[in-house]
């Protein structure tokens, strides 16, 4: 017999959704079927898969120690030891700034340097995270950046951060600001309100009724040379959104080698740029529930091969650019 006493991040889950992170392995089948059996009850009583933990709450599993172990749910340790580079810090959220040419988390069976593991890596180290005491909450990001797009992701250290993280980004509460160079002159300010589908080799493509809603504003800062200098406001997050809505409007981000223009890219490539012009520059908080947050705005400017193209091209301090009140 093996007790669970439930604590303050699992608090507030069904338990069967609590039971299947816990056995991680195990089918929902396995899980229902000790359920029916009592193998497994809470507070010493029948429990139901939609009875609501609470802290302190026990959960009792009359099962052996190998059929535990079978399904239970690994302890993965990373094999990086390297610090996040962070932004801000408080005793809730963590805010991470990710470099180009990195993973927001490893999403293949052979292990990949992430930032989300970096982060728990940094939190254990802290002392703020174990691993072993948490029977299924792990310090996750509520915001994904692409491989070859830097900038801010956000991170929850508890599950109650987590929640309101994930509703904040929902009801539009977190101003999400970008930076990226087209090809092209572009005018004056448009906003892209599209259906994205994902088709079969990862690309996103406009559809008039089927996919997810996205909506992106696009501010001009400077035209020069055939380029556009863009500020982007996401309003809605989705895959590739930005490279999308901009190709639907003709319009292609230098470096980038799966929506761009290959002629426009060569210049590019030859001068070092080894990935896609886009970055994640602003953060705004606007949500009444992050009260060490609300009215703040986080900057992280990109690296300096960005920086240097965008000042050889435009003949301006981009630093300055991206600080300015009027850019949100």
């Amino acid at each position: 017999m093996r007790e669970i006493i439930v604590n303050k991040n699992d608090g507030g889950r069904r338990l069967d959704r609590f039971l299947k992170i816990y056995f991680e392995k195990a089918p929902l089948s396995f899980i229902y079927k000790n359920l029916r059996k009592k193998n497994i009850v809470l507070n010493g009583k029948r429990a139901k898969p939609e009875d609501i933990i609470d802290e302190g709450d026990r959960i009792k599993l009359f099962l052996s120690e190998d059929t535990i172990n079978k399904f239970k749910k690994d302890i993965k340790k990373s094999k990086n030891s390297k610090l996040p580079n962070i932004l801000y810090e408080d005793e809730d959220i963590i805010l991470v700034k990710k470099p180009v040419n990195m993973l927001t988390h490893n999403d293949i069976s052979i292990y990949q340097d992430n930032a989300l593991d970096r982060m728990v890596d940094y939190l254990i180290e802290k002392g703020e995270y174990s691993p072993r005491l948490e029977k299924s909450f792990r310090p996750a990001f509520v915001n994904r950046l692409d491989r070859n797009t830097s900038g801010i992701l956000i991170g929850a250290k508890n599950l109650k951060t987590l929640q309101i993280l994930n509703e904040a980004i929902k009801n539009r509460e977190i101003k999400k600001y970008y930076i990226t160079i087209v090809s092209g002159n572009v005018k004056s300010d448009f906003d892209v309100d599209i259906n994205l589908v994902k088709t079969k080799n990862n690309v996103m493509k406009k559809s008039s009724d089927q996919g997810k809603r996205s909506i992106t504003k696009f501010h001009v800062l400077k035209n020069r040379g055939g380029y556009s200098l863009l500020s982007v406001n996401l309003i809605t997050g989705r895959t590739h959104q930005i490279r999308a809505s901009l190709k639907e409007k003709n319009l292609f981000i230098i470096g980038d080698r799966k929506y761009g223009d290959d002629k426009a890219n060569k210049i590019f490539i030859e001068k070092g740029l080894n990935s896609q012009f886009l970055h994640n520059y602003a953060l705004v908080f606007e949500s009444d529930k992050l009260k060490n947050l609300l009215g703040k705005k986080f900057i992280y400017l990109p690296g300096e091969k960005m920086m240097h193209i965008a000042e050889e091209i435009f003949d301006v301090n981009l630093g300055e650019i991206l600080n300015e009140k009027n850019n949100f």
